[in-house]
């Protein structure tokens, strides 16, 4: 808003100028969607939270179009085709009606206005070139006349008069017109003529019409670097490595090109000067430099032949012999360099391509290319990937931008700044000038503004410094691009910010997008080819804070239907994935019509499980708290499918917090089966962390359910719930209790993995009442179920109650060979409190053997496996269990008394 204002008013800004800004846009609404209702929200001049954004395509506005025509002329020019290319500017000037946005005022009005008549002014120009080179000078003399009068400043448009006039057999008018020029530069800048002009000169008085493009003139020394940062912060090891390249010890020669790469902002134009300023002097036949433009919003990038022509000029070629073919140009290029020692600088090119007709330079020349592209180029070529900035370079770069003294005063806060601004120099240097602007301010305060990612970009501008800008150049280049690619990767980015989670693969982006996952990897890696995107790991892919939260301004079209792709591919993946681990726990969640990962066997689907769990639970939290019914529903799908893995992995901070969301939209919805189950797992939650009351008052609202739906399943499973909560509560007769009650609703619906529970539970409330021979006859019943059904999860869980059971009637030996399977088989299952377990009670039992050594290997286990992940009882058995092994061995050691 802030920049609307300041566009619209600049200084002068009204008080209600933001209520200001409100109307004008309702305006601009009822113009642009007449049809719109009152409170349907505008699809073409939307809000965001920075402000607002124009969602139009390129070829609805006229000054894109404009800029695109006058590119394409360049193009057509480039390949010599100057017919086709006065067509294209006729095209494109024809589309003027006078003044640009005639009428209107402000600072943004004016600055756009100047804008689009230097590119008109640009055009003319580059028509009149075409013109002299078709021969139609005389055709062009009287348009370049009223060109100069209007704008009797401008040196080019002069030159062509100049030459013109001259092939038109009037020498003695080009020399006037020269002097007119010399005489208002003079008098009105203190300028002398420009070297093109004076070349035009020289060749009228010559009577040279046609000078030789090949006609060497002596060599001239540029120095055109651009001034270094006064106090350059950090990157030593950068700059050394950079320096020994350009500038080797000994006689070794400079290295023929050396690329700086990285993210928008990250500092790679203030590195390259810095270190081309302390190699200049191994250059002593000049510096180039130029700005490609290869990402500059607005702007077209300057052609491969821009570049070569404004460099044969500076190195003393006349403007009229700089060839205009390509290949001419280059060949122009490398006869002025050979023999010379020229430092070339190439800021912010847009691909090799752009660059490469240079690259062909004798040895001791060098190019110094700044990129927001990864470049590969052969063994003559050196690549740099610049990395954010350290919190110490970026809290010395704050000090140096706002004082030290506040700086340090707070060294906590500095480092959260420095973390909010993502460690990128551009928004580093925003920061440090937005708290030098304002002295009242601490760095606490910028750091909280900064804090709100709604904001935060917002937040990140200072004068014409915009880390949002910055952002937005890389975009527009791939949204233009001439490759398929370069426009998907765009569209992926803003599709990418739809979706709030820490890391993407191919498929999931595929899915988003709508388009294969080969196509979706294509997109992804043309991202991180710009620095928009970064790898995470094999196949993953993830976007810094920055990054995403410009991502997440762009709005495309179709979000909601992207988003509920993406959902509905996490949800239907994790539901194939939970049965395919354990195909004998009954999935809670509803199958969901979509894509999903390719999983075949157990292991593919719990290393899946882990792998995505974060990225899962993240789309899972950010549906279930969208006012949308079908996405938070879909949340609600993604949390119940996540049950089995989390319960395995002892997730039960995460299972109660998407779960707890989960019974409130369920609620919302009137959808009394999900906040049944939401309850049950809710309680889970609470029973494995101790809290057996609140558990209990989860199960009983879920069973109330059950039994109000008329669900007989699901009572059945809340009922040895209720007995497992019991349990782990140690109230053994209560478990008992709604254990038998269990087994005789499931005996009597059919329900053998009920059976099979309900015994577990017998068996498990048996063992803690001190009843280790019920619990054994309990147990093998529930063991011989679970063997027949093949159900290797609940075999597991049985034999570990088994073992106990042996071990608490004197019999080790009976209960090693159930507790090494039962270790094997939770151990693959991935039920880490069980694996646990099973490790605390083979070493009991190897104690009870009195081999407190082989005792002491298992309890080390159990503790180095992370112990019992905060499971009360189970982490006070541990205690005791290594307790008791030190006290063995401490006797073994001490040998037999006398």
């Amino acid at each position: 808003m802030d920049r609307l204002v300041a566009g619209i008013w600049g200084e002068n800004a009204p008080r209600n100028a933001e209520q200001s800004v409100y109307t004008y846009v309702a305006g601009l609404r009822r113009v642009f969607e007449p049809g719109r209702g009152r409170r349907e929200p505008s699809r073409v001049l939307a809000g965001t939270p920075a402000g607002y954004v124009l969602q139009v395509e390129p070829a609805q506005v006229d000054a894109l179009l404009f800029a695109e025509g006058i590119e394409e002329a360049r193009r057509v020019q480039r390949a010599g085709d100057d017919l086709q290319a006065v067509r294209r500017l006729d095209e494109a000037l024809g589309m003027w009606r006078g003044t640009a946005l005639s009428g209107l005022s402000g600072p943004f009005a004016e600055a756009e206005r100047d804008r689009l008549e230097q590119l008109r002014l640009a055009a003319l120009e580059l028509r009149a070139e075409s013109l002299l080179r078709l021969g139609r000078h005389r055709d062009i003399v009287e348009e370049l006349g009223d060109l100069t009068r209007r704008n009797p400043l401008r040196e080019r448009a002069r030159e062509l008069l100049m030459t013109a006039l001259f092939r038109s057999g009037n020498p003695a008018e080009a020399l006037k017109v020269y002097e007119e020029g010399r005489v208002l530069l003079a008098e009105e800048l203190g300028l002398s003529p420009g070297e093109g002009l004076r070349r035009c000169y020289e060749m009228v008085l010559r009577a040279d019409a046609a000078p030789a493009p090949s006609a060497p003139t002596p060599h001239e020394t540029p120095h055109q670097l651009p001034r270094p940062l006064a106090e350059f912060v950090g990157r030593s090891a950068e700059t050394g490595w950079l320096t020994e390249r350009l500038a080797p010890r000994g006689e070794t020669s400079s290295s023929p090109l050396v690329i700086i790469t990285g993210p928008p902002g990250v500092g790679k134009s203030a590195l390259a000067a810095h270190v081309a300023h302390l190699a200049k002097d191994r250059f002593p036949d000049g510096q180039l430099y130029v700005n490609c433009r290869g990402a500059t919003p607005e702007l077209p990038a300057l052609t491969p032949l821009d570049v070569l022509g404004r460099f044969l000029r500076a190195l003393g070629t006349p403007p009229s012999a700089v060839p205009a073919d390509l290949d001419e140009a280059a060949a122009a290029w490398r006869s002025r360099l050979h023999d010379r020692r020229v430092l070339v600088l190439l800021d912010d090119a847009a691909d090799l391509a752009q660059i490469r007709s240079l690259m062909s330079a004798s040895l001791g020349n060098t190019l110094l290319v700044t990129s927001r592209e990864s470049m590969s180029w052969g063994e003559d070529a050196v690549q740099l990937e610049l990395a954010r900035m350290s919190q110490a370079d970026s809290a010395t770069m704050l000090a140096n931008l706002a004082g030290t003294s506040r700086i340090s005063a707070d060294a906590g806060e500095t480092a959260r700044l420095a973390r909010l601004c993502d460690g990128l120099p551009l928004a580093l240097r925003i920061a440090g000038a937005r708290l030098a602007g304002r002295p009242d301010w601490s760095v606490s305060t910028l750091a909280a503004r900064l804090n709100d990612e709604r904001t935060r970009l917002h937040e990140l501008a200072a004068g014409d410094l915009a880390v949002r800008s910055s952002l937005a150049g890389s975009h527009t280049a791939l949204e233009r691009g001439s490759r398929p690619v370069d426009r998907l990767a765009a569209r992926t980015l803003a599709l990418l910010g739809l979706l709030h989670v820490p890391e993407m693969t191919a498929a999931a982006a595929g899915a988003l997008a709508g388009i294969t996952p080969g196509e979706a990897e294509a997109a992804l890696e043309r991202l991180v080819d710009a620095h928009l995107l970064d790898r995470a790991g094999p196949g993953r892919y993830q976007l810094h804070d920055l990054v995403r939260l410009f991502a997440g301004e762009l709005r495309p079209h179709d979000s909601r239907g992207a988003l509920i792709r993406a959902l509905s591919y996490y949800a239907a993946s994790t539901r194939l994935a939970s049965h395919v681990s354990d195909p004998h726990r009954t999935q809670l969640s509803a199958p969901v019509d979509a894509p999903s990962h390719e999983i075949s066997t157990a292991e593919e689907a719990r290393a899946w499980l882990r792998e995505e769990e974060a990225i899962l639970s993240a789309a899972a939290v950010q549906a279930l708290n969208s006012p949308d019914d079908t996405i938070a529903r879909l949340g609600v799908n993604l949390t119940f499918g996540l049950l089995w893995h989390q319960s395995r992995a002892y997730h039960m901070a995460e299972m109660k917090e998407l779960n707890t969301l989960a019974l409130r939209v369920s609620e919302r919805l009137g959808d009394e089966a999900s906040a049944l189950l939401a309850h049950g797992h809710i309680a889970l939650a609470l029973q494995m962390t101790g809290h057996t009351d609140e558990a209990v008052a989860h199960q009983r609202s879920e069973l109330e359910l059950a039994r109000r739906l008329g669900d007989a399943f699901a009572e059945m499973r809340t009922l040895g719930n209720l007995a497992n909560t019991y349990n782990s509560g140690q109230h053994y007769e209560e478990a008992l209790s709604f254990a038998e009650l269990q087994l005789a609703r499931a005996r009597s619906i059919g329900a053998s993995v009920g059976v099979r529970y309900a015994l577990l539970m017998m068996g498990e409330s048996h063992l803690g009442a001190g009843g280790p021979e019920k619990a054994r006859e309990a147990l093998h019943e529930a063991l011989a179920d679970a063997e027949e059904a093949g159900d290797s999860g609940y075999e597991g869980q049985i034999r570990l109650a088994l073992g106990e059971a042996y071990l608490d009637l004197k019999s080790p030996k009976q209960a090693l060979p159930h507790l090494l399977r039962a270790l094997e088989l939770i151990s693959a299952s991935g039920y880490r409190i069980g694996k646990v377990r099973c490790l605390i009670g083979l070493s009991r039992m190897y104690r009870m053997l009195e081999d407190p050594n082989r005792a002491f290997s298992f309890v080390t286990e159990a503790a180095a496996s992370g112990g019992a992940f905060g499971h009360v009882t189970w982490e006070q058995r541990l205690r005791e269990e290594q307790a008791a092994v030190a006290e063995a061995r401490a006797a073994i050691s001490a040998g037999p008394c006398l």
